[in-house]
C-alpha cells in the first residue's frame, strides 16, 4: 500500500488492468497467527452487502488497537443475498466506496480483507487424530493435524475459508489450548471448518480484480459481527450473534471463547421492504422510507389512528393514498416472526452450547420492537449490539449497520484469531530436503 502520488487518478477513474488469477486453483490460504506481527502500514477492509458497500482503512497503533484512517460507503448495487449478480454495477459501487476511503486516508490499497456472505457458506465440525508416538508434540504435528482436517473437509466445488482449531487433546488430557511441548501418543484436534461455493468466490475475486484489488483474506460475516459486538464474558459463557443485514441474516454461535457455528438465513431487511412495496402497491424507494420512518415489530393503540401517506405505483406524483400505520406494522411483523422462528430452530439444535443470550446487530435490528419480539420467540435474553468504539471511526459508521465492517477491521488488526502461530504452507516450502529433515527430526 503506497501513498497516492500527486496527480494520480482516483480509483473510480482508473481503468482495469490484467491481474494474475488469485483464485482458488492453488492450496488454501494459510491461517494467520492469533497475534500476528503488527502490520507495518495501513490496511483496508471491505464489507460487501446487499444494501451497502463499506470500506475502512486503518492501522494498528503502538498500543495494539486499530485506528481508522479512511472511510467510504455506497448504496449497494449489483449484490443480492450477499452474492454478486451484476459485476459491472458491483464494481462501480466498490470503486466509489474504496476510492472515498483512499482519498480520506491518502493511501492506495492493493488488497483488502473482505467479508464472506456469498457462496452458501456452511459450517462443520471435525475431530482429527494424529499419531505422535510418545514424544513431545512439535509445531509440525500441530500443522499436520490441521492440514489433515482441512483435507477431510475438502468438498468438490467448495473452498475452505476457515479451519479454526477449537481445542486439542493429548491422549486423555482434554481442552489443551497449545499442545506443543506436551508428550503424548496421539494428538487430537477439534476443528471448525467454514467453506463456500468456489464459483461464487471466483466471481467475487474477478469483481475485485476489475477494481485493481486483491483479496488479502476472506472472513465470515457473522463472525466479524461477533468480534465487533460481543464482550469477552459473552464469548466465554455462550452467546449467539444475529447479524440482520439487507439480504440475509447471519448467525454465529460463540462458546468458551470460540466460534462454534455460523450460518446464513436467506431473509433480511430487503424482504421486508419488498413485502411493503408489493402489498401496498408502492415503489420500492417509498416502501424503504415507510419501513425506516414508521416501521415497527409491535403495534400500539395509536397506530390505528395514525395515517401514513403512500405513493401508489404508476399514479401521478400528487396522488397519495392514506393507510393506517397498523397496516405497515402488520406487513412487517410476519416476516420478522418467520426470521426468528428459523433462528430458534437452529438454536434448539445446539442445546446449551448456544448460551442464554442473543445479541442483535445489523441495520434491520434497529427497528422498533425487534428486540422484544426476538426475546419472546427465542426465549432468551436479547440485547441490540453496537460495534466496539474505534478511534477515528466516523459517527455515521458507529451504528449496528456497520458491525461487520468494524469486525473486519479488528480481525485484520489481529483480534479474534485462533491459536495457531504456525505457517500451514511451511509443509510445502523448502523443497524435498527440508521435508525429509522435518520428518526425521519429529521422530527422534
Amino acid at each position: 500500500m503506497n501513498a497516492i502520488a500527486p496527480g494520480s487518478p482516483k480509483r473510480s477513474e482508473r481503468t482495469p488492468r490484467n491481474v494474475p488469477d488469485l483464485l482458488l486453483d492453488g492450496p488454501d490460504p494459510p491461517q494467520r497467527p492469533k497475534h500476528p506481527p503488527r502490520q507495518s502500514g495501513p490496511f483496508g477492509v471491505l464489507d460487501i452487502g446487499t444494501t451497502k458497500i463499506a470500506c475502512l482503512i486503518g492501522r494498528v497503533e503502538s498500543d495494539g488497537t486499530p485506528r481508522v484512517l479512511g472511510f467510504g460507503w455506497q448504496r449497494g448495487q449489483g449484490v443480492r443475498a450477499g452474492g454478486i449478480i451484476d459485476i459491472e454495477q458491483a464494481e462501480k459501487a466498490i470503486r466509489a466506496a474504496v476510492g472515498a476511503a483512499e482519498e480520506m486516508a491518502d493511501t492506495r490499497l492493493r488488497s483488502v480483507t473482505v467479508n464472506l456472505s456469498c457462496g452458501q457458506p456452511e459450517s462443520r465440525l471435525f475431530n482429527v487424530r494424529w499419531p505422535v508416538g510418545g514424544r513431545a508434540v512439535t509445531e509440525n504435528d500441530v500443522r499436520r493435524v490441521i492440514l489433515e482436517g482441512r483435507a477431510r473437509a475438502a468438498s468438490e466445488g467448495r473452498h475452505i475459508i476457515h479451519a479454526l482449531p477449537l481445542s486439542f487433546a493429548c491422549d486423555e488430557t482434554m481442552d489443551v489450548t497449545d499442545p506443543r511441548g506436551l508428550f503424548c501418543d496421539t494428538l487430537s484436534a477439534r476443528l471448525h471448518v467454514v467453506d463456500a461455493l468456489g464459483t461464487s468466490l471466483r466471481t467475487l475475486t474477478a469483481c475485485l480484480q476489475r477494481c485493481d484489488l486483491g483479496i488479502a483474506e476472506l472472513v465470515s460475516s457473522p463472525m466479524a459481527a461477533g468480534i465487533a459486538t460481543l464482550v469477552e464474558d459473552e464469548k466465554q459463557l455462550g452467546a449467539t450473534v444475529l447479524d440482520m443485514g439487507g439480504g440475509t441474516t447471519g448467525m454465529a454461535v460463540f462458546h468458551e471463547g470460540q466460534l462454534l457455528h455460523t450460518c446464513q438465513i436467506p431473509i433480511g431487511g430487503v424482504h421486508v421492504t419488498n413485502d411493503i412495496a408489493r402489498l401496498l402497491s408502492t415503489p420500492l424507494t417509498h416502501a424503504e422510507r415507510l419501513k425506516t420512518l414508521y416501521g415497527s415489530a409491535r403495534s400500539i393503540p395509536d397506530d390505528e389512528r395514525e395515517m401514513l401517506p403512500v405513493k401508489l405505483v404508476g399514479e401521478a406524483e400528487h396522488q397519495i393514498a392514506k393507510v393506517p400505520r397498523t397496516a405497515v406494522v402488520g406487513i412487517i411483523t410476519p416476516r420478522l416472526e418467520e426470521t426468528f422462528e428459523m433462528v430458534r430452530e437452529r438454536l434448539d439444535s445446539f442445546g446449551t452450547s448456544a448460551g442464554a443470550r442473543v445479541v442483535l446487530t445489523g441495520g434491520a435490528s434497529q427497528m422498533s420492537g425487534v428486540r422484544e419480539m426476538a426475546a419472546a420467540i427465542l426465549e432468551r435474553q436479547v440485547r441490540v449490539g453496537k460495534p466496539m468504539q474505534v478511534r477515528g471511526l466516523p459517527a455515521s459508521a458507529s451504528g449496528a449497520a456497520f458491525a461487520t465492517a468494524v469486525g473486519l477491521l479488528a480481525w485484520a488488526g489481529g483480534e479474534g484469531r485462533a491459536l495457531v502461530d504456525i505457517d500451514l504452507d511451511a509443509e510445502h516450502s523448502g523443497g524435498l530436503l527440508r521435508r525429509i529433515v522435518n520428518f526425521l527430526r519429529d521422530r527422534t
